[in-house]
């Protein structure tokens, strides 16, 4: 519930959650599911951060029915109960939705926590420490006392006021030896400290003919900075990244787009700078809505009633369009010195393999908490710096269902804990990891299983009477893998999802034997078991063509049935692991039919079954 203090200056709990984004939301939700007196603190009057009050209904990485565990999987879960129209509308992700349905999900499971407190706008203002433990937060209008606190900012700001040791900016061949680190510093570094973060705006079609109010021009309005855009993607294709249902679109573009990169050291200056840099990005985005309207027509304007009027404690963002998220989608924080750092190598395959390394320790014990499978993708914005040639990082994708997706790769426990401070774990973007690595670890969905596994963290060392440091991660995986409302997956497996009945048993097998991890990212299977109904279900079609194999990884189906579907050839996909397997024993020119849905925007079919 959205709550704020009475006349009691001074609160406490077990475990205390400073912001509300991703990280943070997940975190205090498994606390207090574990039984520990949680409060959450937010600056905004949402939760959820990148997947709601940021705008970026679009998430991207654990696309994967295998990786769809956790709080991420019951978050899909959750959205595929609650949204009309389907959740495959876009072609950046599989999942986009209204941010008002997501951030509805995260306030009725905080409601349902009678030991979770949710209090809204309000900041960190002072760090309580005794010695090297922290014990509290100062905030404006009263302080809360924990045994542990979590710092889930969008910028790692609980770590920088505590001045525990923390990064920013880049990492040199020297630091670590990743293979895309630059030798020393250049321009191009000193430009981009951190990646761009984005502003978002949901724009809507209303329709041919119609005549949307004018987008007024902010006070820094360039439109000849966007000029080419969509550029060897067309308007509608470029519109179609982010389509939402009911003809509204997510505006989160890239490539001279509304990413804003501009003097980024001001995001840790001082307030000041900060809301200067705020303002102005928001400005930037302001002009690139502009620009699409001008560009492409009047029937294209700002949504309507998207996030809500209310102030926020930042001021600079008072008095905005509803159409405009309530904070920037930020990509990169201030990153924990922590007692683990996750690098490049870390996140790429094994040699002539298909996923990462297990993070393990010294002695060989795996220390993963969490997973991830994105690309490593880096943000920076002029014509330099888009450029891949300036920055070549190492490939990591590969194709899969038909598509390409990410290496998959896991997070280390320690990457959550400060060299020397107790009382205090981190669970955002600010981890301890290189500025290249982040580039694939700062997605929603790990993010949110970083806030998870950090949740459940707080909560054992509650029980336990221990510092996080001396937590057996044996008991936080085991702990995770149990969780009784959402279990969350460590080992990253292609073939075998949460309702598999060999699911814990081969997890935990991996994390006691990770030699015996398969390169290949599956697990040998005692028995094979269909998980799809064996008739379609609600929001699927059956569909029946012939079937074209183009190259490994790489289908298409010509459709004979429904008749009328244009156009007739369609690439198949698949995000289930058993479907996968039969794609890869079809043969062309064969019929073939499916249970599954089109996607017009990324011109897929999607297959939940073949019949």
């Amino acid at each position: 519930m959205h709550l704020k203090p009475n006349v009691v200056d001074e609160l406490s709990a077990d475990v205390l959650v400073v912001g509300g984004g991703t990280g943070g939301t997940a975190a205090a939700l498994q606390a207090a599911r574990r039984g520990a007196k949680t409060i959450l603190v937010s600056e905004f009057p949402w939760l959820g951060g990148m997947l709601t009050s940021a705008g970026v209904s679009a998430p991207d990485g654990n696309e994967l029915a295998a990786f769809q565990t956790g709080i991420w999987g019951a978050f899909l879960r959750s959205l595929h109960q609650r949204q009309t129209g389907g959740l495959d509308n876009g072609w950046v992700s599989f999942f986009t939705y209204d941010p008002r349905i997501g951030h509805q999900i995260f306030a009725d499971w905080v409601q349902q926590l009678p030991n979770l407190q949710w209090i809204s706008s309000q900041v960190p203002l002072e760090v309580l420490q005794q010695g090297n433990r922290i014990t509290g937060i100062r905030f404006a209008d009263f302080t809360v006392r924990a045994h542990l606190t979590l710092d889930a900012t969008e910028l790692g700001d609980v770590i920088a006021l505590a001045e525990v040791p923390h990064r920013w900016s880049w990492e040199f061949q020297a630091e670590w030896d990743e293979p895309s680190a630059p030798i020393e510093p250049n321009t191009f570094t000193q430009r981009y400290p951190v990646q761009a973060p984005t502003w978002v705006v949901i724009m809507q079609d209303y329709g041919a003919g119609a005549v949307a109010p004018e987008i007024p021009a902010p006070p820094l309005d360039n439109p000849a900075q966007f000029a080419g855009a969509w550029d060897n993607y067309g308007p509608q294709r470029f519109l179609n990244y982010g389509r939402l249902p009911f003809n509204r679109f997510m505006i989160n573009w890239p490539r001279r787009g509304n990413d804003y990169g501009q003097r980024l050291e001001r995001l840790i200056q001082s307030e000041a700078a900060r809301n200067e840099f705020l303002q102005e990005a928001r400005w930037h985005t302001q002009s690139f809505a502009r620009f699409i309207q001008m560009q492409l027509g009047r029937q294209y304007g700002l949504a309507e009633h998207i996030f809500p009027e209310s102030l926020t404690a930042n001021r600079a963002t008072q008095n905005q369009s509803t159409a405009y998220a309530l904070h920037p989608y930020y990509r990169e924080s201030r990153r924990l010195l922590g007692r683990v750092t996750v690098r490049e190598q870390d996140i790429l395959p094994m040699p002539g393999g298909r996923v990462a390394s297990l993070a393990t320790d010294s002695a060989g014990q795996v220390t993963a908490i969490a997973l991830g499978n994105y690309a490593n993708d880096h943000h920076y914005t002029d014509a330099e710096a888009q450029d891949t040639a300036s920055l070549p990082l190492q490939p990591k994708s590969l194709r899969w269902g038909g598509r390409c997706t990410g290496t998959p790769f896991t997070i280390p426990y320690g990457s959550l804990i400060p060299v020397q401070t107790d009382g205090l774990l981190v669970c955002e973007k600010n981890i301890s990891v290189s500025h290249i690595a982040n580039g694939a670890t700062r997605l929603q969905p790990v993010v949110m299983g970083i806030g998870q596994a950090a949740g459940m963290a707080a909560a054992l060392c509650i029980e336990r009477g221990c510092q996080p440091r001396d937590l057996p991660v044996r008991i936080l995986q085991e702990a995770l893998l149990t969780e009784p409302t959402a279990p969350a997956a460590i080992i990253p497996l292609f073939n075998l999802t949460p309702d598999h009945p060999e699911w814990l048993h081969r997890q935990r097998h991996y994390l006691d034997f990770p030699d015996a991890y398969p390169a290949d990212g599956d697990s040998p299977l005692l028995s094979v078991v269909t998980h799809r109904s064996s008739a379609s279900r609600p929001g699927q079609t059956t569909f029946t063509g012939i079937f074209h194999r183009h190259a490994p990884q790489d289908y298409t189906i010509t459709l004979t049935t429904p008749t009328g579907i244009s156009p007739q050839s369609w690439t198949l996909v698949t995000l289930q692991p058993e479907v996968d397997q039969q794609l890869q024993t079809c043969l062309t020119g064969q019929p073939l039919s499916v249970w599954g849905h089109l996607n017009q925007a990324g011109n897929w079919l999607l297959v939940e079954a073949i019949c």
